[in-house]
């Protein structure tokens, strides 16, 4: 199944689910992401009808009724008590597997958009059950941004290109792959596949994927071969730790003890006319620690190696823009 088209799907039930009243189908329509983009009702109807019967072919209980006599349309609904499942009981192993693939299921994009619908259907004046809310909930947040183009990617068997930058590296390069699967491990999320550039196999951390990866030839040109463990992989490439990089820092005086605790002070320095202490620490993952030292804000300035110094820069800049934009939405809201 297509990504929009499970998408849209699971926004279709969630939407139904939600709302104790029968919905038209143009109600629907203008709710649900995903229908919105019919060019004309002659495509939304075909679309929404094929969906229906996806729906009930997937055990679905899809009700069809009418609020009241003076509706003019038929209406449809999803009854919680036909939906939810009773009591099930699982053996440890299987409560793991099921686990195991609800992190599979975790998209920016998905949860915004459901949280869009149920917005959409408040506005609406429909009576929203809270509890649906719970219904779908992800369990591991994937806020990579590279993260859907890649899947994506991998889904339609094409290969992809993209910049990367490794580790105590200041200029991203390009890379020419051909994914073979996106896997998370300890936290972290990674592609998998073959690189073109050195050919053979390797892994990319999407944290440290630049800008927007690009699919390029046609689909179906890549096939994951069936000898490879993905995970197994990821897990190999990542057991033995690089070697230690040594970090130098600006601090202010009686400032970032967290980060003192870790550090040592080897001088002093002026810089923009307040005087600090230089610091001194090593680090196995520079990159990693970006968000952690930019957390101590204008206490604390990177002065070594460079690359970490642009990484918590770039942590400042979107930071400010973050902050930015909750501050224009609280503005708007007032207004």
């Amino acid at each position: 199944m297509a990504t929009a088209r499970a998408e849209r799907l699971v926004n279709l039930v969630l939407c139904l689910l939600s709302t104790r009243q029968y919905l038209t189908a143009e109600r629907i329509r203008g709710i649900v992401p995903g229908y919105t983009d019919a060019p004309n009702d002659e495509a939304f109807f075909r679309t929404f009808e094929r969906d229906k019967s996806e729906l009930r072919d997937l055990g679905v209980p899809l009700e069809t009724g009418r609020n009241s006599a003076f509706d003019a349309a038929d209406g449809y609904r999803i009854a919680r008590r036909d939906y939810e499942l009773g009591d099930i009981g699982l053996e440890p192993d299987e409560a793991a597997a099921v686990a195991l693939a609800l992190r599979l299921w975790d998209s920016p994009e998905l949860t915004g958009a459901a949280r869009g619908a149920l917005l959409k259907l408040r506005a609406a004046g429909v009576d929203v059950d809270d509890r649906a809310a719970g219904t779908i909930e992800p369990k591991v947040r994937t806020s990579e941004p590279a993260f859907p183009a890649l899947l994506a990617a991998v889904q339609a068997g094409r290969v992809v290109t993209f910049d990367y930058r490794r580790p105590n590296e200041v200029r991203a390069q390009q890379r020419t792959v051909e994914p073979w699967g996106v896997v998370a491990w300890r936290g972290r999320w990674y592609l998998v596949g073959h690189d073109r550039d050195r050919r053979a196999p390797r892994c990319f951390r999407l944290s440290r994927v630049q800008g927007e990866p690009k699919a390029q030839g046609r689909a179906g040109a890549v096939t994951r071969p069936p000898d490879v463990d993905l995970l197994t992989m990821v897990a190999g490439e990542q057991r033995e730790a690089p070697p230690s990089t040594p970090v130098r820092l600006w601090a202010v005086p009686g400032r970032a003890q967290g980060l003192r605790r870790r550090a040592s002070v080897v001088d002093s320095m002026r810089l923009d006319g307040i005087e600090g202490d230089v610091l001194e620490l090593e680090l196995s993952y520079p990159d990693s620690a970006a968000s952690w030292i930019a957390g101590y804000g204008p206490d604390v300035v990177v002065l070594e190696p460079d690359v970490l110094r642009k990484s918590v820069h770039e942590a400042h800049l979107g930071a400010a823009a973050a902050a930015g934009a909750r501050g224009d939405e609280a503005g708007e809201v007032r207004g």
